[in-house]
């Protein structure tokens, strides 16, 4: 990644880390390939996006690339280092004089072997380094936190992995991917992947802890007679009984339908409030029958 992951995220250097997730969840929504398919400008700008937020939304990696330690790519930078052994220390490879800025002297003796071939301090215990973590956001349907689903998303490498959503996920849980992260050099253990899940609104339900609210249109008929409507819940359609001479903003309840509640992770319930609804257009019938209504049997509703 050529470019400063600041400017790719359009953030400030002093930017908090929320400020910087913000800033990524914006920009990866708006470039993501699910939503821009067969774009390859959005598909490549995704990828440097999720790049930038991998390193930066790091707090460790964000402060060594501050400090200059690695560069864009993540990659370990050696400032001094002169491969062309020009200068006055007669082809050092650490350039003039043998001096070098900011790197750490055990990086150089790792770097070459150590001395005479030996890694410093002898044989290392602890094996090849684990390859570094990275970190994605998906974005889940309601009903998806909580049955569970299968979701499959793009990584800036241009891999894509399929996630289980667990039955009764709550927005901002992160879920961890054994071996999924960035590679390790030098044969040791790949990084993991953390995937931040992230709920979007929906647009009939209203989460309240673990229960759900919804409005429940009724006709007319149906309000004054009574009768059954069809109610949707997240686990499908169901049909409600509605009761005789109900008035909007009676309250139905049903019970085990709602979310899952993040501290009993007990399933709660799902409130529909009834909203009497007129037709659509208007009804002569209609018209006559309230008019005559009106003039015989007049009322003043109660303010509820």
């Amino acid at each position: 990644m050529a470019t400063d992951p600041y400017k790719e995220l359009g953030v400030a250097r002093g930017a908090s880390q929320d400020e910087l997730r913000k800033a990524f969840r914006k920009l990866a929504k708006e470039n993501h390939p699910d939503r821009n398919p067969g774009d390859k400008k959005a598909e490549e700008r995704f990828k440097r996006v999720a790049a930038a937020f991998d390193l930066l939304g790091d707090p460790d990696k964000r402060a060594r690339f501050d400090r200059g330690e690695i560069d864009a790519d993540g990659r370990d930078t050696f400032r001094g280092f002169n491969p062309g052994g020009s200068g006055g220390s007669g082809g050092s490879p650490f350039g003039a004089g043998g001096r070098f800025e900011g790197v750490d002297l055990e990086d150089i003796f790792d770097m070459f072997g150590g001395v005479g071939g030996v890694p410093r301090g002898g044989p290392r215990s602890s094996g090849p380094a684990k390859g570094h973590d990275v970190r994605a956001r998906l974005e889940i349907d309601l009903e998806d936190s909580i049955v569970g689903a299968t979701k499959r998303i793009a990584f800036s490498d241009g891999r894509t992995l399929d996630v289980t959503i667990p039955q009764g996920a709550s927005d901002g849980q992160v879920l961890r991917l054994k071996g999924q992260g960035a590679p390790a050099r030098a044969g040791g253990q790949p990084g993991d992947a953390l995937i931040e899940l992230g709920v979007k609104p929906h647009p009939v339900f209203r989460r309240e802890g673990g229960d759900l609210h919804m409005d429940l249109p009724v006709s007319v008929p149906d309000a004054v007679l009574g009768g059954k409507v069809q109610a949707p819940t997240p686990d499908g359609t169901v049909s409600l009984n509605v009761p005789k001479g109900a008035n909007s903003g009676s309250m139905l309840r049903l019970k085990g339908r709602g979310a899952v509640d993040p501290r009993t992770r007990q399933r709660g319930d799902l409130f529909a409030r009834l909203i009497v609804t007129l037709p659509d257009g208007p009804d002569p019938a209609l018209e006559a029958f309230a008019e005559k209504w009106r003039k015989e049997r007049p009322y003043a509703p109660k303010r509820r």
